[in-house]
């Protein structure tokens, strides 16, 4: 017998969620002072808060199917939070990148942009980000009716760009990002037929 997930059960999973996504925030607190993050911290800071971004934007694609699986309506509610903070540390990612690793010197930013494709697709997909991220407001979702939804099934292109970014990031220990761009394939593969419509209708 499964366990049904309750309006209050989701309550609860969202401040979980919160909850959880604030507090490894938070650690980074401790750890940059306490030497943590090795001798040259902002390297390590930047790969930190772009994982942990990557993590959050698997799980928001994941509670769809396992909603469907088991029929939980009610953990679709936890879609927004997860996506919400994917994007939070996502921003922080790219800020501490420019702010810190760069120092905001827009002309070695613009010739990073110039020699890094990675960072371009890093950036295009915190951009789709950002405007999902808007759009979840649920006055903007009333409003733009339809076509809310055709701007966040920008969500699979991300899911896609996010761990391509990963992957040509890094100079060696490929094994990991290739292992992330597989589970958000995975994670799409479950999502074929409504892509297969989506890309008929477009």
């Amino acid at each position: 017998m499964v366990l049904r997930v309750t309006p209050n059960h989701a309550r609860l999973l969202r401040a979980m969620v919160h909850l959880g996504a604030g507090i490894f925030l938070l650690w980074l607190v401790y750890a940059i002072p306490a030497g943590l993050l090795g001798g040259d911290p902002i390297p390590e800071l930047i790969h930190y808060l772009g994982k942990g971004a990557l993590n959050l934007l698997l799980l928001t694609l994941l509670v769809t199917p396992v909603a469907k699986k088991w029929r939980q309506g009610a953990l679709i509610k936890l879609r927004r939070p997860l996506g919400l903070w994917c994007f939070v540390w996502a921003s922080l990612h790219v800020l501490v990148w420019v702010g810190l690793d760069l120092q905001f010197d827009w002309a070695l930013i613009g010739g990073e942009l110039v020699k890094r494709r990675y960072i371009v697709v890093g950036l295009v997909a915190l951009l789709l980000l950002a405007a999902l991220s808007i759009t979840s407001l649920p006055a903007l979702l009333r409003r733009m009716g339809s076509r809310w939804q055709k701007l966040h099934n920008w969500i699979y292109a991300i899911a896609i760009l996010v761990p391509i970014h990963y992957w040509w990031s890094v100079k060696s220990g490929w094994l990991e990002p290739v292992i992330y761009l597989l589970l958000a394939a995975a994670l799409l593969w479950l999502r074929r037929d409504r892509l297969l419509r989506i890309w008929r209708i477009r």
